[in-house]
């Protein structure tokens, strides 16, 4: 069941369409991402979304009511921009306490509620102290409190880790994604990091020039991507040109080789096609296990801990992949060659 529903939202600044019949529908409780490069239209759906913004067409659907006219205040929706934008004047707990002031509410049952607020960031204990005492998670612990102190109905993030470093971003970001699962509430999550978002969402919508290009689970957008800019956006790709040999049975041919592809080809005969794997999906140590053999030539060879990123040229394109660290098996010398393993499973065709 939908509680949030936005219809074919479009918005125009002069003549430029900044985002373009946008539709997405998002279930209670769900945690959504939208994810994209900086100008895609990300913010600007989210603005809408929030009643900063309106609409130049489309509409605004929440449990039910059409909220496509309303103003911010009126949507119940918390939101947590980029910037911490805490009152440097109010203390921790005067800050946690401001919605909750600004609508009226008794005297006793904001200071049970900021203490319960406090207490589920992990913070119980500074409520006096100012914003330019604490770092900068703990500043955006208390904004994530002060919006939703107020139990909105739906919470919104403008890239609020950006500003981070990239160990508290981590350790923040599973916090975040705790205490939405704890309260239930809707949310609504804009990044342009592709981990964050693939970490932490129910869904994730790929968002390209003020469009949809997919949503789905992190795992459908990373393993099934849908268009070429969502393939090469999210994840590494190697990308192979290649020409349709014989489209009823999937052969598709790089240089002088022939690849096997898992179904027919909706291309004709001599069509040029880009084929995408992944990283993860070209074999060293066990290439003999794949149903594709083809020779490498070993290029770059970096040591990354626990992982091993090989650069080498297969089929005369240069390609990365990893391989575990294993004590008892060396990495291959550059220079060196090698078998590499794929599998016919694995090979992603793009249009080129």
């Amino acid at each position: 069941m939908s509680f949030i529903q936005l219809n074919s939202l479009a918005k125009q600044f002069g003549p430029t369409k900044v985002v373009n019949d946008f539709s997405l529908s998002i279930p209670k409780g769900a945690f959504i991402s939208l994810l994209g490069p900086s100008g895609c239209g990300k913010t600007t759906v989210l603005r809408m979304l929030a009643g900063l913004e309106t609409p130049s067409a489309g509409s605004v659907v929440i449990d039910g009511k059409d909220v496509t006219g309303l103003k911010a205040n009126q949507r119940q929706i918390g939101m947590v921009f980029q910037a911490y934008a805490l009152f440097p004047n109010l203390t921790v707990a005067q800050n946690v306490a401001f919605g909750l002031r600004v609508a009226g509410k008794p005297r006793a049952e904001i200071d049970k509620r900021v203490a319960e607020m406090l207490e589920l960031i992990g913070l119980p204990d500074l409520g006096s102290r100012y914003p330019f005492q604490l770092s900068g998670g703990q500043q955006q612990r208390v904004a994530l409190a002060r919006a939703i102190a107020p139990r909105p109905r739906v919470l919104l993030l403008d890239e609020p880790l950006s500003a981070l470093d990239a160990k508290i971003r981590v350790s923040l970001r599973s916090e975040i994604r705790a205490i939405q699962r704890e309260l239930g509430i809707t949310t609504v999550f804009v990044t342009h990091d592709q981990e964050e978002a693939l970490s932490i969402s129910d869904q994730v919508v790929v968002m390209y020039k003020g469009i949809a290009e997919q949503a789905g689970t992190p795992f459908e957008i990373y393993n099934a991507p849908k268009t070429k800019f969502v393939a090469t956006f999210v994840g590494t790709l190697n990308v192979l040109q290649g020409k349709v040999e014989d489209a009823a049975a999937g052969m598709v041919k790089v240089g002088e080789t022939s690849l096997p592809l898992a179904t027919p080809v909706a291309a004709a005969r001599g069509a040029d096609v880009l084929l995408a794997i992944r990283p993860e999906s070209i074999r060293l140590k066990d290439a003999g296990t794949c149903n594709i053999q083809v020779p490498a030539e070993i290029g770059e060879v970096s040591f990354l801990g626990s992982v091993i990123r090989i650069r080498a040229q297969v089929l005369g394109t240069p390609v990365e992949f990893d391989m575990f660290n294993q004590p008892d098996m060396p990495p291959p010398v550059p220079g060196s060659r090698v078998t590499v393993g794929l599998n016919s499973r694995d090979l992603l065709l793009l249009d080129a």
